[in-house]
């Protein structure tokens, strides 16, 4: 991840969320890796040069491949070419470059699969047809979440900070725009957080006018207490490492070599039966969907670690 943060602490704190949620987000998936994050402290529009990128790969090549390093918020595919003239340890390279692409495709297809799981604990059908979905953000992750419910029937409502993000948006059939500080109000069926973290918190989830939070963004509960208050107001939240493991999958499979998107796109299904596990795994403890999770990752975490 390229971002400027406010202070050291933030970057901090926002890292080590990151590197938990990778932890959890694999296991959950069922791959057999752990997690962490690397964060550049840098403007991704003004900061970035080769030669940041390329001492960036060979502090990774210091860890002798303890840590894989990818495509995140604020990089791009030519980064990790760059990144990739000093260590071997980075995925999510160009196919020109002998990697597998941008994994937005199978990620935005994982999130995809976990909307279609909400919807049928809601509304006893897992059709989007009709629904409509205020997406928060529109990079590439959300923009293939797009394709995948235009296709389904729902209607869009999109925002984005980025002018160049609007505009992509607005060139999509039925999309409706509107500004950022007035996605929470939007009356919806879904709620898809799909930009920055911490979007949920005690500000906005009373504003939510929706039935099911399901996106693509990484940490998306400002604090502990938001999954309560999202089930306070009988609102399903579908936790964002669940949810969006399609990218992990995707990159898993071109580091073990051999990639084809058919399976990794196969794997990234399964999103919807690990969905439906949590939100039974939720009912029958009597805990929130965002504590079920937890535990469903906690437990395959053990097992693999007692082999």
């Amino acid at each position: 991840r390229i971002w400027r943060h406010p202070t050291d602490e933030a970057a901090i704190m926002d890292v080590l969320r990151l590197s938990r949620a990778m932890t959890y987000k694999s296991a959950a998936a069922g791959l057999p890796l752990g997690g962490g994050k690397g964060l550049i402290v840098a403007d991704p529009r003004k900061d970035k040069t080769e030669a940041m990128l390329r001492s960036y790969g060979r502090f990774v090549e210091s860890l002798g491949g303890r840590y894989i390093t990818t495509e995140d918020l604020g990089a791009t595919g030519q980064d990790m070419e760059w990144i990739a003239k000093e260590t071997a340890h980075v995925v999510g390279l160009p196919q020109s470059a002998g990697g597998s692409g941008n994994p937005a495709v199978v990620t935005g297809f994982g999130v995809y699969q976990a909307m279609r799981a909400c919807a049928e604990e809601v509304w006893g059908s897992d059709s989007l047809e009709g629904r409509t979905v205020a997406m928060q953000g529109f990079g590439n992750v959300a923009t293939s979440l797009a394709g995948y419910l235009s296709a389904a029937g729902a209607r869009l409502v999109v925002t984005d900070i980025d002018p160049g993000a609007r505009e992509r948006a607005a060139a999509i059939e039925g999309v409706t725009l509107v500004e950022p500080d007035a996605i929470y109000d939007v009356e919806c069926d879904i709620f898809a957080p799909c930009a920055l973290g911490g979007v949920l918190n005690e500000q906005s989830v009373p504003k939510l006018r929706c039935a099911i939070v399901c996106g693509a963004a990484n940490n998306q509960m400002a604090t502990g207490e938001d999954d309560n208050r999202l089930a306070a107001r009988g609102i399903l939240y579908a936790p964002d490492f669940i949810a969006n493991a399609g990218g992990v999958i995707n990159v898993y499979y071109e580091y073990a070599g051999d990639y084809q998107e058919a399976v990794a796109m196969e794997k990234a299904g399964n999103i919807y039966a690990t969905t439906k596990q949590v939100i039974a795994t939720s009912r029958e403890r009597g805990i929130t969907t965002a504590e079920a999770a937890d535990a469903v990752a906690e437990a395959r975490l053990a097992a693999a670690m007692a082999t």
